[in-house]
């Protein structure tokens, strides 16, 4: 659609929220609030916010909740900022593309956020986070994702204690500290600032799942400095089923939580999915209590 994502480019989302060099946030996000615009900081980076959105997801997100206020979650064990502001996050992970267009309100005025930071994170078709790979493929090096975090439903803490100061490898789905990373791969990872619509929009792979969660994806929303939602975003079962069925996923075997009896599913999670060429197309409002009020 002929968006100016910078591809790749490693830049710190940290970096972003909180002003570069001599710019201030307050610049950073008139810069990037205008048409087409961007800005080159003081470090020689370049930041834009994605292009206004296609129209052909207008009549989805009518469909995909409301700007009633997202529920706020765990971000688990394994988020860190990954130093990716980019759309396309998968890298070398195989599995079905998955479209995921996400549009950030104010919960209270039901307006568009623009510039608002979204960051998502998600596991791989075996059930594997890049950066913690170690702590997320089990106890004891088991391949798969077979193990949940310690803590979770169901699961064991896989051997070995703390990680570089952050949460503890396999910590609990409820851990609230960042993550240090335990290897250099950053696939499935990655945020984009919002356009004028308040939408961000990425380009994944279906995600796996592992014991003790059902299937979802991790998002987090920051406004100014601030993280005004942490949450999670769910697929319908009888998709995830069909999906499952194909390779790589069909390898992956012995799936025991879904989402009847996930301990964090709630409905307002659900994605809104629609066929999407070879992949699928997933969209969602996110209601932010932007001024942090508690509405």
């Amino acid at each position: 659609m002929g968006y100016d994502h910078h591809e790749g480019q490693r830049v710190s989302r940290r970096r972003i929220i909180a002003g570069i060099g001599s710019v201030g946030l307050a610049s950073l996000l008139a810069a990037c609030g205008r048409d087409g615009g961007t800005l080159t900081t003081s470090t020689g980076e370049t930041v834009a916010p994605q292009a206004t959105t296609a129209n052909d997801l207008t009549s989805l997100f009518a469909q995909a909740n409301t700007c009633t206020l997202t529920p706020s979650t765990t971000q688990g064990p394994y988020y860190f900022d990954a130093d990716k502001i980019r759309s396309d996050l998968r890298e070398d992970r195989e599995g079905v593309r998955l479209r995921l267009a996400i549009r950030v309100q104010d919960s209270e005025q039901c307006g568009p956020l623009p510039n608002a930071v979204v960051e998502i994170w998600h596991c791989d078709a075996a059930g594997l986070y890049s950066g913690a790979e170690a702590q997320s493929s089990g106890a004891n090096g088991a391949s798969g994702g077979g193990t949940p975090p310690s803590g979770g439903p169901g699961g064991t803490p896989p051997s070995g204690g703390p990680a570089g100061g952050g949460a503890p490898p396999g910590g609990s789905e409820g851990a609230s500290a960042d993550l240090t990373p335990t290897d250099d791969e950053r696939y499935l990872r990655g945020a984009q600032v919002a356009n004028a619509d308040g939408i961000v929009e990425f380009t994944t792979v279906w995600p796996g799942w592992y014991r003790g969660r059902t299937v979802h994806i991790h998002a987090m929303v920051h406004i100014d400095s601030a993280r005004v939602l942490t949450t999670q975003v769910m697929f319908d079962e009888a998709l995830n089923s069909k999906v499952f069925a194909s390779q790589p996923y069909a390898a992956h075997t012995g799936r025991d939580t879904f989402n009847d009896n996930d301990s964090i599913y709630a409905d307002g999670m659900l994605l809104t999915v629609t066929k999407d060429g070879d992949g699928y197309l997933g969209v969602i409002n996110f209601g932010v209590d932007s001024d942090q009020d508690g509405q």
